[in-house]
């Protein structure tokens, strides 16, 4: 089980699984469009997940739902950059969900300590902007891209594809300088997967962790919980939580979701029952 993920000159300790609170100052967010896009309302929102018990407060400004409509760089900056310096500058440890370059260097020059990209650094210049730093990365798999990821996306094998898929970036971070201790992995339920894909690969996390590495795993109010509920984004908590707690079952240590107090509890109760078998 990895022990810890290396960010900032700090080592995270990932013995027990983490939260990570989801902040979009975003119009179009699936879940939360436009409920954060001031300021103001930003901060309110991760302070709470902070008190909550959030490690990560993950601040995103480009939706990446299927079918959303890329947003350029010169907006999404302007958009995530308040959010990050001011979080930052309250002794937050942020995420930053974005793989843009002209994105990624100005907000790790104020301090995030994660980039969380759907991509995978396959961005030109994302890869060397990460590596310039002393940030930790999440590596996402995506069949396709956000516009066009749900129109038919088909696999061989899902779980060995995306582990395999995985495995190459890794090997490429590392050719790039960035040491294994920085990376972490997620599997990227959603992003160009089916149900059964979807429901394949929480079924695989164990054979998804790439010769020890950590997994991130985002499953909160995702349209698979919708298509096993009938239920609309703002009613998913209990599919999402009962999400979670399979995921952590696999071995992820980073829950990402916009439930945070909820999945905090959750995790607890789980640690305990955990400890009690042991």
């Amino acid at each position: 089980m990895p022990a810890g993920l290396g960010l900032r000159g700090e080592t995270l300790d990932l013995r027990q699984p983490l939260v990570m609170g989801v902040i979009n100052v975003t119009p179009d967010s699936f879940s939360d469009g436009g409920r954060h896009a001031a300021l103001d309302d930003a901060l309110r929102a991760a302070e709470s997940m902070l008190r909550a018990g959030a490690a990560f407060i993950d601040v995103g400004g480009e939706s990446t739902r299927p079918g959303a409509t890329p947003v350029p760089p010169e907006e999404e900056l302007r958009r995530v950059l308040p959010v990050v310096r001011a979080l930052v500058a309250r002794g937050a440890r942020v995420s930053l969900d974005s793989s843009k370059p002209e994105v990624i260097v100005p907000c790790l020059a104020e301090g995030v300590a994660l980039v969380n990209d759907v991509r995978a650094l396959r961005l030109p210049g994302a890869l060397a902007a990460v590596a310039a730093s002393d940030a930790a990365v999440c590596l996402m798999h995506m069949q396709g891209e956000p516009g066009s990821m749900q129109v038919e996306p088909h696999y061989g094998d899902v779980v060995r594809e995306v582990a395999a898929f995985l495995e190459a970036r890794v090997t490429q971070c590392e050719a790039a300088g960035i040491a294994r201790r920085r990376l972490i992995l997620d599997p990227g339920f959603g992003f160009g997967k089916t149900l059964a894909h979807n429901l394949e690969l929480l079924r695989g996390l164990p054979r998804l962790a790439v010769a020890g590495l950590p997994l991130l795993v985002g499953l909160s109010r995702k349209s698979m919980i919708g298509a096993l509920t009938g239920r609309p984004p703002g009613e998913r908590l209990a599919g999402g939580l009962a999400l979670a707690l399979a995921a952590v079952e696999g071995g992820a240590r980073i829950i990402r979701t916009h439930d945070v107090a909820e999945t905090v509890d959750a995790l607890k109760v789980w640690g305990a029952f955990r400890s009690a078998e042991g």
